[in-house]
């Protein structure tokens, strides 16, 4: 991988390599490296299994010192793919408390933030085709058993 950065790159086994794609990609896809999976709950509803967090969504803490514990996102930082929760933070040794920053891995979105209405309308699209394939199986089925009944 002699390149800073190449967007035909597929992937390797070495993790230097991984590591050095993931260091040198462009915002856009860095953006899309900072996904969340979400609770089997939003799973269900959204029918998707992660999601791109955002300032606002409320996540539970999976792994590490603050496992369990929940909290509203206040800031993602894309550059350094570092994401700070509300209430999660440390006591420095001169007194002052800073938030801790966690990686997105670690984390599992609880409730989502859907002021933004592009937002809405991309977690709409796939429940909308779910539901549009449901009901129209049911309805061939239906029309299915209206035929069977008529001849017989």
């Amino acid at each position: 991988m002699k390149c800073k950065f190449s967007t035909h790159w597929k992937s390797s086994k070495q993790p230097r390599k991984q590591r050095k794609y993931k260091a040198n990609a462009p915002l856009h896809l860095k953006r899309k490296l900072l996904s969340v999976n979400l609770s089997r709950e939003l799973r269900k509803k959204y029918s998707k299994r992660n999601i791109p967090v955002r300032k606002g969504d409320v996540v539970k803490i999976m792994k590490g010192k603050f496992k369990k514990k929940q909290g509203k996102v206040l800031e993602v930082k894309t550059k350094f793919e570092k994401i700070y929760v509300d209430g999660i933070n440390i006591k420095k040794i001169d007194g002052s408390r800073v938030n801790v920053p966690l990686k997105s891995q670690n984390l599992q979105i609880i409730e989502l933030n859907l002021d933004d209405k592009k937002r809405i309308k991309k977690l709409g699209r796939k429940v909308e085709k779910k539901e549009t394939k449901e009901t129209t199986k049911k309805s061939e089925s239906k029309e299915n058993l209206e035929e069977k009944n008529e001849s017989s």
